[in-house]
């Protein structure tokens, strides 16, 4: 019995490519990768249904080190799915070799995605993630030229489907087949495809700077403003967001807050000084003062954590549509 190992995201065609293997006999071993951009919540509640686990592997680092120069650059966003793709591919390919699997499998749609994709994507993906002979996509399967373990009669062809575009009405006729009711939308798995995130982050490499995981976990949260300095000031939209802000507080970052009115956390971090004097910290200040609950104009003391000392700086509020410039 063949042994294929998936890429698993837990949208409708992840789950359908892995249930017509498992209509074939294949023993199917799912596998899902994680990043601060996307996470396992989806897949471990959709395997569910197919009566499975996946395999939950941290991607984290290789990903953001792919992110920081992907060799085929990015989508409309700042999504590099391609270097993405084949990434995945080729970690999976190393745990199916380790675990004697037989072959790769995903649920990537020909033409679904116009741009990631398409037939040229497609092969890129396979060929650079080094296993291009042993990836089969099932729901396009017909669409393609035969892969090894069709070839080796490992799955049956015509049993396979040749799925194309980008209509999921297929799909759906394929799960109500299967009996699979319960799947989730094909929205809203990955933040590099979210245009606010992506803008944040395009700037943060666009100024040369590190993405790291805390950063990368940052940008999620709250308003991001870059200062005249070149600090990078992060303000919290609400007590959930301060409380991220509050726990991804590091060393070298300073963290700001009205005295004595209800506002929000305030993190200003590097580059940018952190003496008192610094053209950095007094417009942080105002800033920290015209999200809290004062009037423009009015008079504020803002608290600064995160030196030896004590420091407490006076400033006043002004209107916010005056730091509209400041926001990225």
């Amino acid at each position: 019995m063949a042994v294929a190992y998936g890429i698993f995201s837990g949208g409708l065609d992840s789950l359908l490519a892995a249930r017509l293997l498992m209509e074939q006999d294949v023993t199917v071993r799912l596998l899902t990768f994680t990043t601060p951009f996307f996470g396992a919540e989806r897949a471990v509640n959709s395997a569910n249904g197919l009566g499975l686990a996946p395999e939950i592997i941290d991607l984290t680092e290789p990903h953001l080190e792919m992110l920081r120069n992907p060799k085929h650059g990015f989508g409309r966003f700042a999504n590099p799915c391609l270097d993405c793709h084949a990434l995945m591919f080729r970690h999976a390919g190393r745990i199916m070799a380790r675990n004697g699997g037989d072959f790769l499998f995903s649920g990537e749609v020909l033409g679904q995605r116009p741009k990631s994709q398409n037939r040229r994507a497609l092969d890129i993906v396979a060929r650079e993630s080094g296993w291009e002979e042993l990836i089969l996509r099932p729901l396009s399967a017909l669409n393609l030229p035969p892969t090894r373990p069709e070839r080796e009669g490992l799955v049956r062809r015509e049993l396979l489907r040749g799925f194309s575009g980008r209509t999921r009405k297929p799909q759906m006729e394929l799960a109500a087949r299967f009996g699979l009711r319960d799947y989730p939308s094909p929205a809203g798995g990955c933040l590099l495809t979210d245009p606010g995130y992506s803008r944040r982050l395009k700037e943060l490499i666009g100024r040369g700077l590190i993405v790291t995981a805390r950063e990368a976990r940052l940008l999620r949260v709250g308003r991001h403003f870059r200062l005249t300095g070149g600090s990078r000031l992060v303000v919290g939209r609400n007590q959930a967001e301060n409380e991220v802000i509050d726990r991804l507080f590091e060393s070298g970052d300073l963290m700001l807050k009205a005295i004595g009115l209800p506002g929000p956390q305030v993190l200003l971090s590097p580059p940018g000084s952190a003496r008192p004097e610094h053209p950095d910290l007094d417009q942080a200040a105002v800033i920290t003062a015209s999200y809290s609950d004062a009037v423009p104009g009015q008079t504020c003391r803002i608290e600064v954590l995160g030196r030896p000392e004590e420091v407490i700086l006076t400033t006043r509020a002004v209107d916010k549509e005056n730091l509209a410039g400041l926001m990225i």
